[in-house]
């Protein structure tokens, strides 16, 4: 009989890319020495570009001098994935987690993210699948509604999955998405004719998603990202 497994999570509203990455590998360090239990962080930031370690700048279709002028930023990281966007209106979740702890493989891993934005997309109507071969993410018939880009250090998770709820699709005409051509963004506010309530409660009911997915016996909620972000200012 396994012990009760607990996830920590934290409701970080909007912050800035740069400053998640900082706290997201202070925390995978912590992780890694067993200082903190698996964490998960839920959160959106300013309109912003990503891309993977690939470093696939052809998938960009507009100068990076033009990025001010559209009031976005573009940051290269060490997740893998290719090209994609992080704005308002978007949940985002980035799990913190020791796969070795709970009998993870990395593409197992990943198969359970595509399940937690399936499972959530369903509360609301929408039938979703994992992409085809070549597809990452996941679909709403030929249009993506999540991505999914995932870096993994010894056996520890970061960065994560970004779920469409109504963001400013004009952001996705300047890039290949995920690197993959001819293919449609949507949300989640298109595909549904349910009333959305508001994004706090999106966000959890995808975190509940996640938990369940991930089969954590407990979730426990940080409610002021003060003492997570205020902490990471003063190293």
């Amino acid at each position: 009989m396994r012990s009760p497994r607990t996830l920590e999570v934290w409701k970080l509203g909007t912050v800035n890319y740069l400053k998640s990455l900082k706290l997201q590998d202070k925390l995978v360090s912590e992780r890694k020495a067993h200082q903190i239990p698996d964490t998960l962080l839920s959160l959106q930031h300013p309109p912003t570009y990503t891309l993977g370690k690939r470093r696939t700048d052809h998938n960009l279709l507009i100068p990076e001098s033009e990025l001010t002028k559209i009031g976005a930023e573009l940051h290269y990281t060490q997740r893998g994935g290719d090209i994609t966007f992080h704005g308002p209106h978007q949940a985002i979740l980035y799990p913190i987690i020791s796969l070795r702890s709970i009998g993870f493989g990395a593409r197992n891993y990943v198969e359970t993210l595509e399940r937690t934005m399936i499972e959530f997309a369903s509360i609301y109507g929408v039938k979703a699948r994992a992409g085809n071969k070549c597809e990452t993410g996941v679909w709403v018939g030929d249009r993506k509604i999540g991505a999914i880009g995932v870096r993994i250090s010894s056996g520890i998770t970061s960065h994560g999955l970004a779920f469409n709820i109504d963001p400013d699709l004009k952001y996705f005409e300047h890039i290949v998405p995920c690197g993959i051509a001819d293919k449609e963004v949507t949300s989640l506010r298109r595909e549904t004719d349910t009333l959305l309530p508001s994004e706090e409660v999106i966000h959890e009911q995808l975190v509940s998603c996640l938990a369940k997915a991930f089969s954590y016996d407990d979730v426990v909620w940080k409610e002021d990202p003060s003492v997570i972000l205020d902490t990471q200012d003063e190293e």
